[in-house]
């Protein structure tokens, strides 16, 4: 009876691991997602360049208000339209 109990068991505990495994790294992937998120609007709201000043490439570049954003966007403007 004994050994039926303890191979019926193992299987079990294999399982119970593996959720428990894959339901942490699930937890650790969001966490760090979500302080990624967090630190790219803090960056935003406290002024700071996200893209070390690639301004051109950089993702938020039309809605950027940072000098060297503006002063890229008007220079672009008047290369562009001959103003």
């Amino acid at each position: 009876m004994r050994e039926l109990l303890r191979r019926a068991s193992v299987p079990a505990r294999r399982l119970f691991l593996t959720r428990v495994l894959r339901n942490a790294s699930l937890a650790v992937l969001g966490l760090a997602g979500g302080g990624l998120a967090v630190k790219r609007r803090r960056l935003l709201r406290e002024g700071k360049c996200l893209n070390q000043g690639m301004c051109r490439d950089c993702g938020v570049f039309d809605d950027c208000g940072l000098p060297r954003a503006l002063s890229t966007r008007s220079v672009l403007a008047r290369t562009r339209y001959g103003q």
